[in-house]
């Protein structure tokens, strides 16, 4: 009789299938206690939290890039049954309050980048690229071609999503915002729901997302979802209907998927940087929160929705923790989308110019 091999602790010695054994029912786990603890967005929070701690103790596990891709286009039709079909038209009536909350932050951020570049914090235009809020994988990927040091960058940016989701979730803790009927809550009680047009919403949020992809559209795996879901409900031809199981396991997802860019190598490539960049993270953290304040003074919004609104954190970790809460939804994404299509569009050319200033071409 063949003896077995002798169990290793550490988590690069595991072989896959205990990686995922530990995955699964870590995340569960842990997601479950943090909803005991009545904390927004737990089903995304605690798979990010077990997959960090995986991917950076070595245990890192490869997770299909097909269903990670169909996570986004569940989240991205979940965004647009928030969104009523006057978004657009309010978005044009207090365009003063769009324009200076999306500038606010992403000139703020570029200016806080460029301020560690001149100092010699990071090298070449990293600091600038991974400063860049929201459109993280973009960023990451434009910044190889301009220069940067895309492993410095991902860093950066990937950090930047992991902390703003836990600040804002601890910013609806401390501000006592009521909670809405969560994911977590609901999959207890599941209310009976029309299949078919249940089957339809997932056909058209997947089938979106990889429409996204294909067409190489930056961030197309969430917002074409977003759009055709917009569409479609305002036009009456689908009743976004989603089961709370599939909502559960895309959040899931989405948290695995950013978990799992805190690889040993890229830490360990980062290590000698790693305060340094948590300090950027926490100051832009700091300088979004005073834009918010001032959207709270100047136009009245409600802190908790003036705070995620500019939280530079991902749109997808944002929209999840908006949605599990009581707040104006639509603004929130509203000015998410904003700033991501400003980033997506002035960012390189930004980018470029603040480099130049600096020298570094």
């Amino acid at each position: 009789m063949r003896s077995l091999p002798p169990f290793r602790y550490a988590p690069d010695r595991w072989p896959p299938a205990l990686r995922w054994t530990v995955l699964l029912a870590g995340s569960a786990l842990l997601a479950f206690a943090l909803s005991l603890a009545h904390l927004s967005a737990a089903l995304l929070l605690g798979p990010m939290a077990v997959a960090i701690a995986l991917a950076a103790s070595g245990g890192a596990v490869r997770l299909p890039p097909l269903g990670f891709i169909a996570a986004q286009g569940v989240v991205g039709v979940m965004i647009a049954s928030k969104l009523p079909a006057s978004i657009l038209p309010e978005i044009a009536r207090d365009w003063p309050i769009f324009l200076a909350g999306t500038l606010s932050t992403v000139l703020g951020a570029s200016a806080l980048g460029w301020v560690m570049a001149r100092a010699g914090g990071l090298p070449g235009t990293t600091a600038i690229w991974g400063s860049s809020p929201g459109a993280a994988t973009a960023m990451t990927l434009m910044s190889d071609d301009y220069g940067a040091d895309m492993r410095l960058v991902a860093v950066m940016q990937y950090t930047r999503v992991a902390c703003c989701a836990i600040a804002a979730t601890a910013v609806v803790q401390i501000f006592g915002v009521a909670q809405a009927r969560d994911v977590g809550a609901a999959l207890a009680e599941q209310d009976p729901m029309d299949v078919v047009a249940a089957v339809e919403t997932l056909a058209l949020g997947i089938g979106a997302a990889f429409l996204g992809v294909r067409l190489r559209i930056p961030g197309g795996g969430l917002l074409l979802p977003m759009a055709f879901g917009l569409i479609a409900s305002a036009t009456g031809l689908l009743e976004i209907t989603l089961p709370q199981t599939v909502l559960a396991i895309s959040y899931a997802v989405v948290g695995w998927g950013i978990g799992m860019r805190f690889t040993r190598a890229v830490l360990r490539h980062a290590a000698r940087l790693l305060p340094r960049i948590l300090g950027s993270i926490i100051a832009l953290i700091a300088l979004c929160a005073a834009f918010a304040m001032g959207l709270v003074y100047f136009a009245g919004i409600e802190p908790v929705t003036a705070y995620l609104a500019t939280s530079p954190g991902g749109a997808d970790s944002v929209a999840i923790i908006a949605a599990g809460t009581q707040v104006d939804v639509p603004f929130v994404m509203a000015m998410q989308i904003a700033r991501f299509l400003l980033v997506l569009v002035a960012g390189p050319a930004l980018a470029r110019a603040l480099s130049r200033r600096r020298g570094d071409v």
